[in-house]
């Protein structure tokens, strides 16, 4: 039987690279707050479009799709899913609302792990929702010439209800002891869930879900404004090869977390650095808003859309977006790229000159 002991293992994983990440994660953690409460009109805008990407990237990276104005709906609540993959999407968006709000609540134990997933599965008539795998399931990987191979083979079936009890178990009390920072069990706890990938499906949103849980309840917020999953779904290439990497050995409890322990801090410190990042303009209230465009276009690496533009001017309406972007180009300091609906823009350095 998989037994799981948290209490010595985090040891191993303080190399400098990973005391480093910690030190930068705590010290956004410290500031967190402050920001969150100083600008809670303005971080609204960013709470819904962290919902909207967060649910659009964890299903995309699982080959679930549907049209940019059907996913806003749905995750708006303003229309009812029509097809399987729509079905799926307001699954996911119901269990991030759960999440969001009820996250103080929700102990990590099976019983409401099975709920979680339940309610993943809620618009489907299939009954694989809130059960474990009824049957051996295997992660299979495709070479370049369309071989397909047994990547990992997780836990088998029979064994798979006492090892998340186990695993929770184990979580819990080291929690509980105080003693390991709270982001390495995190991270822990996630390649676990997975090697044992206790659903025959939605295991991979199930872990990016619990992973929004699990840093919630130990404050680490910064998932509520910017999206965690729209990162990982940028980065996905990077994402399997730290779970292989971290996987490899997990059956005879030789394997190694710390690849995919860097992965999720290097996550995270992404996602709070776009958070002050987008905090830092909106503070400078006393500045006009065609200057806040502008500074922000002078400081992103490379080009620029209209619409990324708008997501990250937090506040400012398209129209002014607009009128200030042309503004812009003839006054010289921005150049634009391409025309219509592929248009962009970058900051033209030659003009400081």
């Amino acid at each position: 039987m998989k037994q799981f002991d948290y209490t010595e293992k985090w040891k191993k994983l303080l190399t400098p690279e990973i005391v480093s990440y910690l030190t930068t994660i705590h010290e956004y953690k410290g500031k967190q707050y402050l920001i969150a409460e100083r600008h809670a009109d303005v971080l609204e805008n960013l709470v819904e479009m962290a919902k909207i990407q967060s649910t659009e990237s964890s299903n995309k990276i699982e080959g679930i799709y549907t049209s940019e104005e059907r996913l806003k709906k749905i995750v708006l609540d303003k229309t009812m899913p029509r097809t399987r993959n729509e079905r799926e999407i307001a699954g996911y968006r119901d269990v991030l609302n759960t999440i969001h709000k009820n996250f103080q609540h929700i102990p990590i134990r099976d019983t409401f792990i099975l709920q979680l997933h339940r309610d993943l599965y809620k618009f489907e008539n299939a009954s694989n929702g809130g059960r474990f795998k009824t049957s051996d399931n295997i992660i299979e990987e495709e070479d370049e010439k369309g071989n397909k191979f047994v990547r990992f083979r997780p836990l088998p079936a029979w064994e798979t209800p006492d090892a998340i009890i186990n695993l929770c178990t184990a979580y819990n009390e080291a929690i509980n002891q105080g003693e390991a920072d709270s982001l390495l069990l995190i991270s822990m706890f996630i390649i676990d869930f997975l090697c044992i990938h206790p659903f025959n499906d939605g295991n991979g949103r199930m872990s990016r879900l619990l992973t929004l849980l699990l840093l919630y309840q130990n404050d680490y917020i910064v998932g509520k404004y910017i999206s965690l999953e729209k990162l990982i779904e940028r980065t996905k290439s990077s994402y399997y090869e730290a779970l292989q990497e971290s996987s490899q050995g997990w059956m005879e409890d030789e394997n190694n977390y710390e690849h995919f322990v860097k992965y999720i801090l290097g996550i995270i410190t992404a996602a709070y650095r776009d958070f002050f990042d987008r905090t830092k303009i909106v503070e400078e209230k006393r500045i006009p808003k065609p200057d806040r465009i502008e500074e922000l276009i002078k400081n992103h690496i490379g080009t620029i859309t209209k619409t990324e533009i708008v997501k990250a001017a937090s506040g400012i309406s398209i129209t002014t977006v607009q009128r200030t972007l042309t503004d812009l180009v003839k006054a010289g300091k921005i150049i634009k790229i391409g025309n219509g609906r592929y248009t962009k823009y970058k900051w033209n350095w030659d003009k400081e000159i």
